[in-house]
């Protein structure tokens, strides 16, 4: 049994079950001891009323008398009651009452030679009866402090008017310690009640300390899990042995929030020399970007001061086209660094699909390239139109310049789930170099010597913006980059 509320509430059963065993014992040794009091009072005065009827019975003879001696009957009950301690007794005749009585065994200072006035209405009660019913009458009477025993013979007489009687009080000490019994009894049922009602009361304070223990913990779980909050620090209890649990929470979370403290600051510490490594590349592919223009440009010019004004022209062109290419560089860099502010509308899905498919068809037909559209989603849907349509058109234009003429390009739609829009761009050419995917989506990552490597990173950066991914998924014959943003429904 693991549980301590389990455990407390067996220990609670058992004490419970332990005094009401023992309550059942006293109670049962108590009335056997009255009862063996009273049968044994009960079977002397029986016993000495037979002996007196059975020694009337020889003594006066058939037939019976009609008025018996007094003198025979006293000497009787002394002879019987002188056997029997505790017993006194007398002969009653219903039309002379009591006609002789004896306490031979009597512990007083005298001889007692008259009927208790208390008892004798019993007496005679008895005595009517036993005579009437020439059977043997016994009553008990149980007071407060002890037990009347009251026996009755019929004798015989003509006309059944003739009885003996013997009487005897149990010993006072069985009746007596029923008081006793009776308060140790209430005393135990006490204790029974006061050790029920500590324990419960043990049980439900400490299972309320630990419920509100728990709360707390539940509460600083979800407010950690809404916003990174730190640890709780729990209450104590003022109970010793959960305030020993709760001391060391407390002290592990002081350990803990240094430990995240450490942790942050060189979760820091590694963001920023990601950022500076980042930087660092980023310019060596600016500057190894824009060098090659400028020495291009340096060249033509030179060519074009040394060269008849006829060749200068095209010398100038080339310039130009230079000039354009450091434009377009320019350009992308400030959209990459730039934070991306959307403003996201309703739009109709198949039809900014198609500008998609238009836009990249003159450099797909150029390059001996197939463009295929595949929409599986719902009509429409909320996103900023022009951002996402630059990153799927950069995603075109690499998926056009990797595919081998007459290759295939798929741009699809889908819902990946129920809340999540896809959109992937499939070519079936070569696929990503092994060496190049680790830092495919960083600037200037390229695989190609005219290529810049700033697409995929501001496709990322428009998926980033989204509260969506970028990815990159190799494919058995070819590359698939897959867009996934959640999906909004009009």
């Amino acid at each position: 049994m693991k549980s301590l509320r389990g455990q407390l509430l067996f220990f609670w059963v058992l004490l419970f079950g332990m005094c009401a065993a023992l309550a059942v014992v006293m109670l049962t040794l108590y009335r056997s001891s009255a009862g063996a009091q009273v049968a044994a009072g009960r079977g002397a005065t029986e016993q000495s009323c037979r002996a007196i009827a059975a020694r009337y019975a020889k003594s006066a003879g058939p037939p019976a008398p009609a008025k018996p001696q007094v003198d025979l009957l006293q000497v009787l009950l002394q002879l019987v009651l002188i056997e029997t301690p505790h017993v006194e007794g007398g002969v009653w005749q219903a039309a002379g009452g009591q006609l002789a009585y004896a306490y031979p065994t009597y512990e007083g200072s005298g001889v007692k030679r008259d009927v208790p006035a208390a008892e004798q209405p019993l007496i005679v009660e008895m005595a009517q009866l036993a005579a009437r019913t020439q059977q043997p009458q016994t009553d008990v009477v149980r007071g407060s402090r002890e037990a009347l025993i009251v026996s009755a013979c019929p004798l015989a007489a003509p006309g059944n008017d003739l009885a003996a009687w013997t009487m005897t009080r149990t010993n006072g000490g069985a009746l007596a310690a029923q008081d006793s019994l009776r308060t140790g009894l209430g005393v135990l049922l006490l204790l029974v009640l006061a050790s029920g009602l500590w324990l419960g009361f043990i049980l439900l304070r400490g299972l309320r300390h630990v419920q509100r223990l728990e709360n707390r913990l539940v509460r600083a779980e979800a407010e950690a899990a809404a916003d990174g909050g730190a640890m709780p620090e729990l209450p104590r209890t003022g109970v010793r042995e959960l305030d020993r649990i709760v001391d060391g929470f407390n002290r592990y979370r002081l350990r803990f929030e240094e430990a995240r403290a450490h942790l942050r600051a060189a979760a820091q510490q590694r963001s920023r020399d990601q950022r500076l490594a980042a930087l660092g590349r980023m310019t060596g592919g600016i500057a190894h970007e824009i060098r090659n223009p400028i020495a291009t440009m340096r060249l033509k010019a030179e060519n074009a001061l040394a060269a008849t004004p006829e060749r200068q022209g095209a010398a100038l062109q080339a310039i130009v086209g230079q000039i354009d290419r450091l434009d377009g560089l320019v350009q992308s860099l400030l959209a990459l660094v730039q934070p991306v502010t959307l403003a996201p509308v309703e739009v109709v899905l198949h039809r900014w699909l198609d500008e998609r498919v238009a836009a990249v068809a003159p450099k797909a037909d150029a390059a001996g390239v197939q463009v295929t559209l595949r929409h599986d989603a719902p009509a429409n849907a909320v996103f900023d139109p022009v951002h996402l349509a630059r990153a799927v058109d950069n995603l075109l234009d690499n998926a056009v310049r990797h595919a081998p003429r007459g290759g295939h390009v798929v741009l699809a739609a889908l819902l990946a789930q129920p809340n999540l829009l896809a959109i992937r761009v499939d070519d079936d050419g070569a696929g990503v170099p092994a060496s190049l995917q680790a830092s495919l989506f960083e600037p200037f990552a390229t695989g190609r010597a005219d290529g810049t490597g700033l697409g995929l990173a501001l496709a990322r950066e428009v998926a980033l913006a989204h509260s969506g991914e970028l990815r990159h998924v190799p494919l058995e014959a070819g590359t698939r980059f897959e867009l996934e943003l959640p999906w909004h429904i009009c």
